[in-house]
C-alpha cells in the first residue's frame, strides 16, 4: 500500500510502499479516504527535540482520518464492512485505575497512532474496534478527517460551563478558531479570539463571524473589554497558543474566580507569576486529547445541530502532492489541510 513514512531520523517524510496491516480478532481494517495534517505531524516532519525523543523510525505517521471499514476481526460486533468511520487515535490499556474507572482519556499508558503505532497516512489503517467512530451520512469525509482536532477544541471549550459567559481564547490556529465557534454554539455571550497573525484572524472571521477577533499588536485587550460593555473581565479563558505572554495576558483579563483550560503547550519551562493565580482564585485545567467518548458524542451532535467549521479547511491536496500540503501547513497562512487518498 501507499504510505507516508518517517523513514529515518531527519527532516521530512517519504512516500513508500509498505505492507498492508494485518488485523487481530478485536480490530478492523479501514480503507483511508481523507487525512488531515496536524501540528503534531509538523513536529514529526521537522524532527524537533520532542519528535526525536518520542517517535521511533521507521513510522507511518498521521492520525486524523476518515475512511470505510473493509475487514472486521472475528470478535468485533456492532460494526459493518462498508461502514464510514473516523476513529480515536489514542490507544489505551485496560489495567490502569483510570481506565477501569471509565476515564479512558486519562490512561497513563496511552499510545498514539502515527506517533507510537503505525498511523493513518496510508491506504489502510488497522484500528481497535473500540476506537472506531461511525460517521453519520450528514458528516462528510472532509469533516470526518478533522474530527480529531475538532475534538481537542470541543474538549477544551466544554471544560467549563459557557452559557452566558464571556470567553477569551488566545491563539487563532485551527483548533483555537474551532473552539471559538464551539463556544458561541454552546451559548457564550462574548467570545474574543486573540493572535498576532493577521491571516489567521481573517480566517477566524470567516469560520466564526460572530466572534470578536483581536490582533494584540494593534489593539489593547482592555479597550476591547470596555467596548463590549464587560464590567470586570472574562469568565473563562481557553489558552490555545502555547505563548507565555498570551497566558499572562489572559490571567490579567480574567475576573476573580475565573477559569482557564490549557491546551497550548509552551516550549520548555516558562516563568509563571503564581501569586496572581492564587490571589485571583483562578482555576487551571490542563487538557489532553478528547474525552473518550463523550467529546465525540458532543461534537457530532453539535455538527448535526448547526455547528459549521467547514471553512477552517483551506487547502486540499492529492496525497501525491503531500509536500505541498505540509508546506501550506508550515506557512502559518493555512487553516486545516486535508490530503485525499481515494
Amino acid at each position: 500500500m501507499r504510505a507516508l513514512e518517517k523513514s529515518r531520523p531527519e527532516e521530512g517524510l517519504w512516500a513508500v510502499q509498505a505492507p498492508a496491516p494485518e488485523i487481530g480478532p478485536d480490530d478492523v481494517l479501514i480503507r483511508v479516504k481523507k487525512t488531515g495534517i496536524c501540528g503534531t505531524d509538523i513536529h514529526i516532519w521537522n524532527w524537533d527535540d520532542w519528535a526525536a525523543h518520542t517517535v521511533p523510525t521507521p513510522m507511518i505517521t498521521g492520525h486524523e482520518f476518515a475512511g470505510e471499514i473493509v475487514e472486521i476481526g472475528r470478535n468485533v460486533t456492532g460494526l459493518e464492512i462498508g461502514q464510514r468511520c473516523s476513529g480515536e487515535g489514542h490507544l489505551i490499556g485496560s489495567a490502569s485505575r483510570q481506565s477501569r474507572a471509565g476515564k479512558f482519556h486519562l490512561d497513563p499508558g496511552t499510545r498514539g497512532i502515527g506517533v507510537n503505532v503505525q498511523g493513518a497516512f496510508a491506504e489502510y489503517l488497522r484500528l481497535p474496534a473500540f476506537n472506531v467512530i461511525p460517521l453519520p451520512e450528514d458528516i462528510t469525509d472532509d469533516i470526518g478527517a478533522i474530527l480529531d482536532p475538532l475534538g481537542n477544541a470541543v474538549h477544551t471549550a466544554l471544560s467549563f460551563n459557557l452559557l452566558g459567559e464571556d470567553v477569551l481564547i488566545t491563539g487563532a490556529g485551527p483548533i483555537g478558531i474551532m473552539a471559538a465557534a464551539v463556544a458561541r454554539h454552546a451559548g457564550a455571550r462574548n467570545v474574543v479570539l486573540t493572535d498576532l497573525n493577521a491571516d489567521r484572524l481573517e480566517l477566524a472571521a470567516q469560520v466564526a463571524p460572530t466572534v470578536r477577533t483581536v490582533n494584540v499588536a494593534q489593539e489593547d485587550l482592555r479597550d476591547v473589554i470596555h467596548s463590549l460593555g464587560m464590567k470586570q473581565g472574562f469568565d473563562v479563558g481557553l489558552e490555545m497558543s502555547g505563548s507565555q505572554a498570551a497566558l499572562d495576558q489572559m490571567i490579567e483579563a480574567l475576573v476573580m474566580g475565573g477559569k482557564i483550560a490549557l491546551l497550548g503547550i509552551p516550549p520548555g519551562k516558562s516563568p509563571v507569576d503564581w501569586s496572581r493565580i492564587v490571589f485571583k482564585a483562578i482555576t487551571l485545567k490542563g487538557v489532553y486529547g478528547r474525552e473518550m467518548f463523550e467529546t465525540w458524542y458532543k461534537m457530532i451532535a453539535m455538527l448535526q445541530n448547526g455547528l459549521d467549521v467547514s471553512r477552517v479547511i483551506t487547502h486540499r491536496f492529492d496525497v501525491a502532492d503531500f509536500q505541498d500540503g505540509f508546506a501550506a501547513m508550515k506557512s502559518g497562512k493555512s487553516g486545516k489541510v486535508v490530503l485525499n487518498w481515494a
